[in-house]
């Protein structure tokens, strides 16, 4: 290679592939492709020690990312391929401002290729929500089925980015939302977001969606769950208006935020349907953002043209938080609930309950609720009895027999009920109870848990959502719940 005063902008492109390989040594694959591949080479300069080059982030917060976490990286793989050493800066479209002179670009996709001139992600490339954001005065859309504020109206104000409590088990996942809602439809769509329930995929979704709202209040967002689309579909069939449904989630909406999306699979219209909508709306370059209890390649029946969809942009995972976050969590919650909570009493339910974020701020509620009827206030011994009834002894494991036989006797129903096709509420209402607490106190997966009940897997993932909820925010449903696990 020739010296590094002797290069013009033909080798660059070279040089970027060289150093982006390079950087595979470093960084993780999905890492990569968040973060360094929607990256442009601006310019480079010689210095009396090597080089000092100048790359282009794709908006503020990516820049800042890149700094905070890549750029050591960024600047040894440089180094390497150069000889000499790289002095590396970062800075965005909104930085650079309008200077002349085309960047280099690696284009997307798994093998970085690169290109003059602008992409997808670059300047002079305007996203649908930044289009709407230069137009203010426009007057809102109506989309079919009700307007963008209505739509705006089911995205919880709580659950913003400022709420939501970042720590080495969703960093990535933060980070990676956070850019979407800055950027919608540049550089990560679609944008897949899984973990076990109640780990914050949902907060994040709210988050994306009034981030964007915030900066573009005309956006046109849709938030629901894929049962919502599922049944939704399905009443279109019955009245004959599948044209009045394609048009309102193919064509009335900027942002599209579906959460459990895994619900779809099996059910082959709502695939089809999904399918053709996904395609519309990224070849619109319209924001995609879906939730699901496990990545793509895990969600069974689901087809695979739908499968490798997902897996064009960004899949990102969440794992349940470490007990620092955990802390961070309950004393978060206790200050926008002005709620007493001594460091030891946050110590100890961080320490005991480990999987569920839902269950950790359901178990401080109650302890407020305790106090407050009780008239003294939150303490270690408190929270040690309430721990008794709500989760099991560290290590307890309870047998799918033991969970049955308790849900039946509580109940007064038969084992066979738990098995049978019968949907009456008598039935269905402890079978779904039996099921949330079998995937809550055994190790068997939601497949698993579906031949035992005789089951599909999606219906075991429902049961189990929708008992999490009712157990938040309906103290009936909670009490029963604690029943139950008394009697075991």
């Amino acid at each position: 290679m020739r010296t590094t005063l002797e290069l013009d902008t033909h080798d660059w492109p070279e040089i970027w592939r060289s150093a982006y390989r390079a950087m595979e040594q470093f960084v993780a694959p999905n890492q990569l492709r968040a973060w360094i591949q929607p990256l442009r080479l601006d310019r480079a300069e010689p210095t009396a020690e090597g080089m000092r080059i100048k790359m282009i982030a794709p908006n503020d917060f990516s820049a800042n990312w890149v700094r905070d976490q890549y750029k050591r990286a960024l600047e040894d793989s440089f180094s390497q391929v150069m000889g000499a050493r790289c002095e590396i800066s970062v800075s965005s479209d909104q930085e650079r401002g309008a200077q002349e002179g085309a960047a280099i670009d690696l284009e997307q996709g798994e093998t970085p290729n690169l290109n003059f001139g602008h992409q997808q992600g670059s300047l002079g490339s305007a996203s649908p929500i930044e289009s709407l954001a230069q137009n203010q005065d426009r007057p809102s859309t109506q989309a079919t089925g009700g307007s963008r504020r209505g739509h705006e109206a089911r995205l919880d104000p709580k659950y913003t980015f400022e709420t939501f409590i970042v720590g080495a088990s969703n960093q990535f996942a933060h980070a990676s939302a956070v850019a979407v809602a800055e950027s919608p439809a540049r550089q990560y769509n679609p944008l897949f977001l899984y973990s076990p329930p109640g780990l914050g995929k949902t907060h994040l979704l709210h988050a994306i969606g009034l981030h964007i709202l915030s900066k573009a209040p005309n956006t046109r967002i849709a938030f629901l769950s894929a049962e919502e689309f599922v049944n939704e579909l399905i009443d279109s069939l019955k009245q004959q208006k599948m044209t009045q449904f394609r048009m309102k989630f193919r064509d009335s909406f900027d942002v599209v935020l579906i959460d459990d999306i895994q619900f779809i699979a099996g059910k082959t219209a709502c695939e089809e349907e999904f399918f053709h909508t996904f395609n519309a709306l990224h070849n619109a370059k319209r924001q995609i953002v879906v939730t699901s209890d496990r990545p793509p390649k895990e969600i069974e029946r689901l087809e695979e043209r739908i499968r490798t969809r997902f897996e064009w942009g960004l899949v990102v995972d969440i794992i349940p938080p470490e007990i620092e976050t955990r802390i961070a969590i309950l004393r978060s919650k206790s200050e926008r609930d002005d709620i007493y909570l001594p460091d030891d009493v946050a110590t100890f339910l961080a320490t005991y309950i480990k999987s569920n974020v839902r269950e950790l701020e359901g178990v401080l509620i109650r302890l407020q609720a305790q106090a407050s009827l009780s008239g003294a206030e939150i303490s270690l011994e408190m929270a040690k009895q309430l721990l008794k009834t709500v989760v099991p002894e560290e290590g307890t494991k309870y047998t799918v027999e033991a969970i049955q036989n308790a849900v039946v006797k509580h109940y007064r129903i038969k084992i066979q009920d738990l098995k049978s096709e019968r949907r009456t509420k008598n039935i269905a209402f402890p079978r779904q109870i039996a099921m949330y607490l079998v995937r809550k106190y055994t190790n068997l997966g939601f497949k698993e848990i579906g031949v035992t009940f005789a089951k599909d897997y999606s219906t075991i993932i429902h049961a189990c959502n929708r008992i999490e909820r009712d157990i938040e925010t309906d103290p009936a449903v909670r009490d029963v719940v604690e029943k139950i696990q008394n009697l075991l």
